[in-house]
């Protein structure tokens, strides 16, 4: 579904699962840089009605799965570690403003594109949580999940579509899968969503 040109390696659920609070940390404050992002995109169009409601139900959407993964934290007496730097993001993020040429059009679609790629990648880890950790409980947590991240990037490629009077959304998307499969190779090492 998401043309993902490099998966993950399943081996890399093990390396999470080893440090479940390090994970869990990591994914809460995955959830609230996306709220962010769909608050940022309200931001920046608020002439767009469908797109803020759409934004909307997704920023609410993520904080509540802030929420879930932070009660699971708490449930499980693990300490909520500070926010860390994702370099993973902060790759696509240059990305994308490299290929923005300034005009309106263009960063909104980078924008959008960069969320859906970033959404395409959360759902693929956790169908790799899924499928590979032996905690059943947060295995089925993470089979939830990745269906409502499956649907964000939907959104934000439906958007990209919608709102491309000039770009090619399709060529563009593929340029971004390329770019990203060369990011990826950099990580699956580290006890993080992205890392």
């Amino acid at each position: 579904m998401f043309k993902l040109k490099l998966p993950t390696d399943p081996r890399w659920a093990n390396i999470a699962e080893g440090n479940l609070e390090e994970i869990l940390s990591d994914h809460a404050w995955c959830e609230q840089k996306a709220a962010t992002n769909a608050t940022h995109l309200i931001i920046q169009n608020s002439e767009k009605p469908e797109l803020v409601s759409a934004m909307l139900e997704i920023s609410i959407e993520e904080m509540e799965h802030f929420k879930m993964v932070h009660d699971i934290i708490l449930e499980r007496g693990y300490e909520f570690k500070r926010e860390r730097k994702d370099d993973y993001v902060g790759e696509l993020a240059r990305y994308m403003k490299q290929n923005s040429d300034g005009s309106r059009e263009s960063g909104l679609i980078e924008r959008l594109l960069f969320a859906a790629m970033i959404e395409a990648r959360s759902c693929e880890r956790f169908r790799v949580l899924s499928d590979n950790i032996e905690d059943q409980k947060l295995a089925k947590f993470y089979r939830d999940l990745m269906e409502s991240e499956a649907q964000h990037y939907t959104v934000f490629i439906g958007f990209a579509r919608k709102y491309a009077e000039t770009i090619d959304v399709e060529k563009r998307w593929e340029e971004w899968l390329e770019f990203e499969a060369g990011v990826i190779k950099g990580y699956g090492n580290k006890e993080t969503i992205h890392g």
